[in-house]
C-alpha cells in the first residue's frame, strides 16, 4: 500500500474535543485575505427590515461601529485587509440639506439608500456613515487610523467608468473642477469632455416595468418621473438613448476617457514590450504625454485618498475603461505607495494579462473561471475534474487572480438559488483559499452562513441588498448589540465561523501555500478502483521546507473512504521515501490531528476517510 494514514486520521471532529496538539511557530503572513464589508450594514443592529424602510425605520451602521474589538475580531479571523465598500459619497434619498448636501431624485437613485456605485462627490464620504454628517470626513480618517492600529490595511472603491447623474462636488479641494464643468455640450464627443452627450435632446426617466416604482410607490415630492438633464448624457453602461431602460445603469453617466464613439483611442498607446516593464517605466512614459482630462481627474481622486492613508482600491468595472488609463493611474499610485493593493473587476479572460501587465493591476477577480466552476459543482451542474484545467490555464498569472465565493454582487452561498446551505460551501472554500498563491476574499456574514433572505426593497433576496437600509440577521447575531463576540450565534453558526477562522489563518500562516503546486486529482481519478472519485478534489503545495496535501469531499451525503496516491516523483522530491526509516507525521492542521505515515518501496499513498463536506489539510512533518 505504501504510506498509510490510519483510518481515523481524517474524521472531522470539533478541535476542542481532540487531544491538544502543540501549535507550530507562526511565520510572517504569506498570503493576503480581504474581508469585504458593506460599511453601511456592518454595525446596524436594527432588526425591523421593513421593505423600502427609511434610515429611521431600519437603521444604519456607522464608521464608529468598527470598534477596536470589531477590528481585532476581523484580524483574528485571518483578514489582512478590510475592503470598506460604499465609502465615497453616493446619491441617497435621506435629506441632508442641513449639511449643505442637495437632495437626490428618486427617479435616478436605485433603492432608498442608493447605489454605492453612483458616486455623487469623490472628495467626501457617505453622510449616512457618520454620527455627525458635518464631521463625516474626520470620522472616516479616524477609522483609517483605527484600522491601521489594529494591524489591518484598508481598501475603498473607485468607480472610474461612471458617476451619479446628480454628481456635485461640493467639497472639492481648491482648484478642482467638477466632472463636466468645462465640457463642450454642443458635441457628442470631444477628447477632454468628461461625458458623452446627445446634443439637442433631454434625458428621460426610464419606463418602469413589472410594477416597479421608485421608493416602492411611496409619495415623494421629487418622484415625478422627471429629471432635468439637458443635453442628455450617455448612461453608465454605454446606452446612448435619451431614455435608457430600467435595466440599464440609468442612475449613472458614462465617463469619457478619450475614446471616440466609434471606438478610436484619442491618446498615446503603450509601446511594444511595455507588458514586461515595471510601474516605474510606465510612470516615466506618461510624464510628457498629453492625456484626456478625465484621466487627470481620477488620478487626483486616487492620490487624494492615498495621501489620506487608504492602502489600496477596488476598481469597479475596470474592463470598461481603456488599459492605457490604468497604466497611467496605477503607476502614479505605485509611485506614491509601492505597496498599494490594486484590485480590479474584470470578467473577460482574454483581457486578464493586459490589465495585469499593461494596466499594472495587482489582482483581478477570478470569477468566470474558478468561482463559476465551484458554483456549478455546488449546484451539481459541474465536476471537480474541471478545476485542474483552470489552474493550469492561469498558472502564469495565478498570483494575480483573487479568489472568492461571495461578494456584494453575488448570491449568498446559503441562499436557495446558490447552494441552499452554508455548510455546502465548506469544501469549495478550502479549495478557493488554498489552491493558489492569490489573495482570498470573503464577504461579511459569509463566515456565519448569512443567506441574504430579506426583501429589502430595491435589492432582491439571495443577495444582501446594497441599495436599501437593512439589517443582516446572521451577522447581527455575531455583532451581538455591539459586543462583537458572537453571543447570539447558534451552535452551527459558531462552528462555521470557527471553520473559516482556522482555514483563513492556515492560508496566511503556512508558507507552502505560496509555493509550488501539483494537481493530485486527475492522477487519482485514474486509480478509481481505490475509491477515489469526482466527488473529491486534491492537490499539493510545497516549499523546500514545508509540504502540504489538501483533500476535500464535495459530496453532501456520502462519507468517502478511499486511497489517495502521491506520484512517486513528488514523493521523492519531498524525501518522503527517505524518511521511511522512522515514523513520518502527517498533521491535519485544519482539524488538529496527527497521523503516522509508513513508507514501503516506491509507492506512496494515504488511506483516508472523509465525512460529507469534510476536508483535510495535511502538513508532512
Amino acid at each position: 500500500m505504501g504510506v498509510v494514514l490510519g483510518l481515523g486520521g481524517c474524521r472531522q471532529a470539533a478541535p476542542e474535543s481532540q487531544e491538544k496538539q502543540e501549535e507550530p511557530m507562526k511565520p510572517e503572513r504569506q498570503k493576503e485575505v480581504v474581508y469585504q464589508v458593506f460599511t453601511r450594514l456592518f454595525g446596524n443592529t436594527n432588526t425591523r427590515n421593513k421593505p423600502w424602510g427609511t434610515i429611521e425605520e431600519n437603521g444604519v451602521g456607522k464608521f464608529n461601529d468598527f470598534t477596536d474589538k470589531a477590528l481585532q475580531e476581523i484580524r483574528d479571523l485571518g483578514a489582512t485587509y478590510i475592503w470598506y465598500t460604499g465609502v465615497p459619497h453616493h446619491a441617497v434619498i435621506t435629506d441632508y440639506t442641513t449639511y449643505d448636501i442637495s437632495n437626490d431624485d428618486p427617479d435616478v437613485v436605485k433603492g432608498r439608500a442608493g447605489s454605492p456605485y453612483a458616486v455623487k462627490d469623490y472628495y467626501n464620504v457617505n453622510p449616512d456613515l457618520a454620527e455627525d454628517p458635518e464631521n463625516r470626513l474626520q470620522e472616516f480618517k479616524e477609522l483609517i487610523d483605527r484600522t491601521h492600529k489594529n494591524g489591518l490595511k484598508l481598501l475603498i472603491d473607485i468607480v472610474p467608468n461612471h458617476v451619479a447623474r446628480s454628481y456635485e462636488g461640493k467639497t472639492n479641494p481648491e482648484g478642482v473642477r467638477d466632472f463636466g464643468a468645462d465640457d463642450d455640450v454642443s458635441v457628442a464627443y470631444s477628447r477632454d469632455n468628461n461625458f458623452y452627450y446627445i446634443p439637442g435632446e433631454s434625458f428621460e426617466v426610464p419606463q418602469w416595468e413589472n410594477g416597479y416604482q421608485p421608493l416602492g410607490g411611496e409619495a415623494h415630492p421629487m418622484a415625478d418621473g422627471k429629471f432635468d438633464e439637458n443635453p442628455a448624457k450617455w448612461t453608465g453602461n454605454g446606452s446612448r438613448k435619451t431614455q435608457p431602460s430600467m435595466n440599464d445603469w440609468y442612475e449613472t453617466v458614462k465617463i469619457n476617457y478619450g475614446v471616440t464613439p466609434e471606438g478610436v483611442k484619442d491618446f498615446d498607446t503603450l509601446p511594444e514590450g511595455f507588458d514586461r516593464k515595471g510601474y516605474q517605466e510606465h510612470f516615466a512614459f506618461w510624464q510628457d504625454k498629453s492625456v484626456p482630462d478625465s484621466w487627470k481627474k481620477f488620478r487626483d481622486i486616487a492620490l487624494y485618498w492615498t495621501k489620506m492613508g487608504v492602502d489600496g482600491f477596488r476598481f469597479d468595472m475596470a474592463e470598461m475603461v481603456p488599459v492605457e488609463f490604468w497604466s497611467y493611474l496605477n503607476s502614479q499610485i505605485k509611485t506614491e505607495n509601492p505597496d498599494a493593493f490594486l484590485l480590479a473587476e474584470v470578467y473577460q479572460p482574454a483581457l486578464y494579462r493586459d490589465y495585469i501587465r499593461l494596466g499594472k493591476m495587482d489582482y483581478l477577480y477570478d470569477k468566470v473561471e474558478l468561482y463559476d466552476t465551484l458554483k456549478n459543482i455546488l449546484q451539481d451542474r459541474g465536476l471537480t475534474r474541471n478545476i485542474p484545467a483552470i489552474q493550469e490555464g492561469l498558472k502564469d498569472i495565478e498570483h494575480h487572480m483573487l479568489h472568492f465565493l461571495e461578494n456584494h454582487d453575488e448570491q449568498r452561498i446559503a441562499s436557495p438559488d446558490f447552494a441552499g446551505s452554508a455548510q455546502k460551501g465548506k469544501p469549495a472554500m478550502v479549495v478557493s483559499a488554498l489552491i493558489s498563491t492569490s489573495p482570498t476574499m470573503i464577504y461579511f456574514g459569509q463566515e456565519v452562513g448569512e443567506p441574504g433572505a430579506e426583501d429589502a426593497g430595491f435589492g432582491d433576496p439571495t443577495r444582501t441588498s446594497i441599495f436599501d437600509y437593512v439589517g443582516v440577521p446572521h451577522h447581527q447575531r455575531w455583532v451581538n448589540e455591539g459586543a462583537y463576540d458572537g453571543g447570539q450565534l447558534s451552535e452551527e453558526e459558531r462552528g462555521l465561523r470557527d471553520f473559516y477562522k482556522r482555514l483563513l489563518n492556515i492560508s496566511t500562516d503556512y508558507p507552502a501555500f505560496t509555493g509550488a503546486y501539483q494537481d493530485l486529482h486527475l492522477f487519482n481519478l485514474e486509480k478509481h478502483d481505490l475509491g477515489y472519485d469526482d466527488g473529491l478534489y486534491s492537490f499539493a503545495r510545497w516549499t523546500e521546507d514545508q509540504q502540504m496535501i489538501v483533500v476535500s469531499n464535495f459530496d453532501a451525503n456520502q462519507t468517502k473512504e478511499f486511497v489517495l496516491r502521491i506520484p512517486e516523483e513528488l514523493a521523492r522530491s519531498w524525501d518522503v521515501l527517505e524518511k521511511s526509516s522512522g515514523p513520518v507525521i502527517a498533521r491535519d492542521v485544519l482539524n488538529g490531528r496527527n497521523s503516522v505515515l509508513q513508507a514501503e518501496g516506491g509507492s506512496v499513498s494515504i488511506k483516508m476517510i472523509l465525512p460529507p463536506l469534510g476536508s483535510a489539510v495535511f502538513e508532512i512533518q
